[in-house]
């Protein structure tokens, strides 16, 4: 590290006020992840100082609004220096709670329970993998390896008696629609507070719980409207011309 990039990084640690400033927006958070995954990939190069310019570049957000969400979390940055990369990741890391190990339950071995289930993703960032359930028969008993550890799928019906043991913290749901509310009821009554839900069904829960729904034929539609908008409008040009 040169001598300017040392006192440029002792500039902006002894800048730092690493308290969160209370009724951070939700639309903040959920740019956190993506601040998060852009300085992961920074410090593996090797990059001592950003800017929030070169950050916001990265994440694809104008440089206003990342000054503006880091801003919420504190200050972390100083005017003519940029923000020093391994730190903001660590405070980043903190305020996403990504600085312990999540205990994590999927309920549903599908297709789509088994790549959630294999996904390195998630031990990588603390979130620990440590049941299986499924109500299948064909699928009770199953060998699955998860970060390198093969769990066994158990009985959806052991569900209840297995999660105090297990300590989850949260839930990832991916049975079919008809099962998701059931098992949200049972994650919630034995203290699941966060739930990750990829069932097509609107959940409904009591104050205190979180839920993140994941609808992939949504996102699908989505892309649709816009493909068709793009069609109409490249229609419109022709008949224009």
């Amino acid at each position: 590290m040169s001598q300017s990039q040392t006192q440029g990084v002792q500039a902006v640690r002894a800048n730092t006020q690493p308290h969160v400033r209370p009724g951070i927006p939700e639309a903040t958070i959920t740019r956190l992840p993506t601040y998060h995954r852009a300085l992961v990939a920074m410090a593996a190069r090797g990059v001592i100082l950003v800017s929030s310019e070169e950050l916001a570049e990265a994440t694809a957000v104008s440089s206003a609004k990342l000054r503006k969400d880091l801003s919420c979390l504190g200050s972390y940055g100083t005017r003519g220096v940029g923000y020093d990369v391994d730190f903001l990741l660590y405070q980043i890391s903190r305020y996403l709670g990504l600085t312990q190990e999540w205990p994590v339950v999927i309920v549903g071995i599908g297709n789509l329970g088994h790549a959630l289930a294999g996904y390195p993703g998630f031990a990588s960032r603390g979130f620990n993998v440590v049941g299986l359930f499924d109500a299948d028969a064909s699928r009770i008993g199953e060998l699955v390896s998860v970060a390198g550890v093969e769990l066994v799928v158990q009985d959806i019906a052991a569900l209840d008696g297995a999660l105090h043991v297990m300590g989850a913290a949260i839930g990832v749901i991916a049975t079919p629609e008809g099962a998701a509310q059931d098992v949200c009821d049972i994650l919630v009554d034995h203290g699941v507070t966060s739930i990750l839900n990829f069932a097509p069904v609107i959940l409904e829960v009591p104050a205190g719980v979180d839920v993140r729904r994941v609808d992939l034929a949504t996102e699908l539609q989505i892309l649709a409207f816009h493909e068709q908008r793009k069609s109409q409008i490249a229609l419109s040009a022709t008949s224009a011309g």
